[in-house]
């Protein structure tokens, strides 16, 4: 194990944070050691700049191996690595990655997904045979998998995912075309969980969210469920927003919005 200094207001894909001291593990030994959060691609995280227990796989989880009857994955390989991997060889099931930024681990834990065109949900739990968790491998379908969740403790290391043949083209320029309609400005994705009936980003512009700010934080013009960095926006400004979120929405539907985003503290 090391430590790296990560600048999480340039790191992360909000652009929200500050300079803070990570370790880096380099084998699935010291994962069971780890008492504090995986900031992975930090895709999805929301960094207070006094957060502390922080830590990040290296290199060595950084793999992708085809195996008999499955996909053999390190946890640190990004979407984009994955899914260009099985485009090449010609393995179906991971289309829907070209639509999802961040590192295996990070999807696998929140269960990450998308809906293409013609309403298929597409999970990544739906494609996995075992998940390594501190060194351990572990069947997934005892990890407690449901809507962007797992019950999942420890650090995940790698994953066997299904070897499919036949990788589907169509799919990828479904995923492209709804990642065109997203902002452009820096953005965790989904701030809610759309509750069960219902969107967040319907709730949201509801209650008059749609493009509003608290400082240089906002919910997206383009879409109300995406909160944005508007320009050196901080992690207060933030949380800010997400506590108004959650109170008008509450307050005009009784729906309690529960946030997508990871808030570390």
């Amino acid at each position: 194990m090391h430590t790296r200094i990560i600048d999480f207001s340039k790191y992360s894909s909000l652009r929200v944070g500050a300079p803070i001291e990570v370790q880096v593990l380099e084998s699935p030994h010291e994962c069971s050691q780890v008492c504090g959060h995986i900031i992975g691609k930090a895709n999805n995280l929301l960094v207070s700049p006094h957060a502390s227990n922080l830590y990040m796989l290296d290199k060595h989880f950084s793999f992708i191996h085809i195996e008999s009857t499955c996909v053999h994955i390190g946890a640190a390989m990004s979407s984009g690595q994955i899914c260009s991997f099985f485009k090449k060889h010609d393995l179906g099931g991971m289309e829907f990655l070209q639509g999802l930024p961040g590192s295996l681990g990070g999807i696998i834990k929140m269960n990450a997904g998308l809906k293409d065109k013609r309403g298929g949900m597409h999970e990544i739990d739906k494609r996995l045979l075992e998940v390594n968790i501190n060194g351990i491998w572990i069947p997934s379908d005892t990890l407690g998998f449901g809507y962007r969740k797992s019950a999942i403790e420890g650090v995940i290391c790698a994953a066997k995912i299904h070897k499919i043949e036949g990788f589907r083209h169509e799919l990828t320029q479904d995923f492209l075309s709804l990642r065109a309609h997203h902002p452009k400005k820096p953005s965790c994705g989904s701030c809610f969980k759309n509750p069960l009936g219902d969107y967040a980003g319907r709730l949201l512009e509801s209650v008059g969210l749609r493009g509003f700010r608290v400082g240089n934080m906002g919910f997206a013009q383009e879409h109300a469920n995406f909160l944005v960095n508007l320009g050196n926006g901080t992690f207060e400004e933030a949380i800010k927003l997400i506590d108004i979120a959650k109170k008008r929405v509450f307050e005009s539907s009784g729906i309690e919005l529960e946030c997508e985003v990871q808030i570390i503290t």
